[in-house]
């Protein structure tokens, strides 16, 4: 689902994002494989993570890109974290240094 929801946030405008490859569970707490004829419990489930720091006025449009983008009805389809960003600091810039 990572690149219809990255193509969905470009669309409108949003491109800075961090991608990372997790490992987790939820609420279907692992999932039951098959292998050389022995089931094996992997409780650890490959996942994708997209990170952004937005401004307060972006937050609600993003939540519905990537809903509606990432949507299956099936477990696994993830959460939204919104946090509280206290500063950003732009390395090259200095932009957001407080004195």
């Amino acid at each position: 689902m990572l690149e219809d929801v990255k193509s969905a946030l470009e669309e409108k405008g949003y491109f800075a994002m961090t991608v990372h490859q997790v490992k987790g569970r939820g609420a279907q707490k692992g999932i039951c494989l098959q292998y050389r004829g022995k089931q094996i419990k992997v409780d650890m489930i490959p996942k994708t993570e997209i990170e952004m720091v937005v401004g307060d006025e972006d937050v609600k449009p993003i939540i519905d890109i990537i809903r509606q983008n990432a949507h299956t009805g099936k477990f696994g389809d993830g959460k939204i974290f919104v946090s509280p960003v206290e500063m950003v600091v732009g390395i090259r810039t200095d932009e957001g240094i407080v004195s």
